[in-house]
């Protein structure tokens, strides 16, 4: 059974950082683009950044600058780092992964930015 991990939530101050970390299990014989979304409470899911397996990469204007993403195709794990964390950064985050031709969703990390 494919399924794909996040860890690396918690709670943070402004300002501060977070590393996400998304690994990808089971029998996987291609992974292709993985990306970053997260939901905050009555918002709709926003889109943060994908990467290609040669890694190419593309950000949201909310997160270019303070946020990147990054993958390790030997590990099938892609990672998010976060920094200068924002109040509005607090959300649920979830991976997504093209994973042996089909799409495939984390059940998400909770991140929180707060004093």
């Amino acid at each position: 059974q494919v399924e794909l991990m996040e860890s690396g939530g918690g709670s943070v101050q402004p300002g501060g950082s977070l590393r996400l970390s998304c690994a990808a299990s089971g029998i996987i014989f291609s992974v292709n683009v993985m990306g970053w979304y997260r939901q905050a409470p009555e918002k709709q899911r926003e889109a943060l950044a994908t990467i290609t397996s040669g890694g190419r990469t593309d950000y949201a204007d909310s997160v270019k600058g303070r946020f990147t993403i990054s993958r390790d195709n030997a590990k099938n794990t892609v990672y998010l780092e976060m920094n200068s964390l924002k109040p509005e950064d607090t959300a649920v985050y979830y991976c997504t992964g093209d994973l042996n031709g089909r799409d495939y969703w984390g059940q998400g990390t909770q991140v929180t930015v707060s004093s």
